[in-house]
């Protein structure tokens, strides 16, 4: 008797199977909308020099600015040319 009740119950009505499919199905899902995000609202382009942008504006940056920037600019470059320099 219960083998019959087993098999007449139809597949979309068994729990297991949403806790398999559900979780893919909801990454596809996420990744989908993340995906036209991404798509709708690139981000812009910055410019390379925080002084030279300050200028276009038409600020000048102060000497505490340009100080706060000097760990950036030493990253930045360090990443565009690998090389490690011969700091003490």
């Amino acid at each position: 008797m219960e083998q019959k009740k087993l098999k007449d119950q139809a597949w979309y009505r068994e729990p297991m199977m949403w806790l398999v499919v559900g979780g893919p199905l909801l990454v596809v899902c996420a990744s989908i909308t993340t995906y036209m995000i991404a798509t709708s609202r690139p981000d812009p382009v910055l410019e390379r020099d925080a002084a030279a942008e300050a200028q276009r504006v038409g600020k000048s940056l102060t000497p505490e600015q340009r100080e706060s920037l000097e760990p950036a600019l030493k990253v930045r470059n360090h990443v565009a040319s690998p090389r490690v320099p011969a700091d003490k």
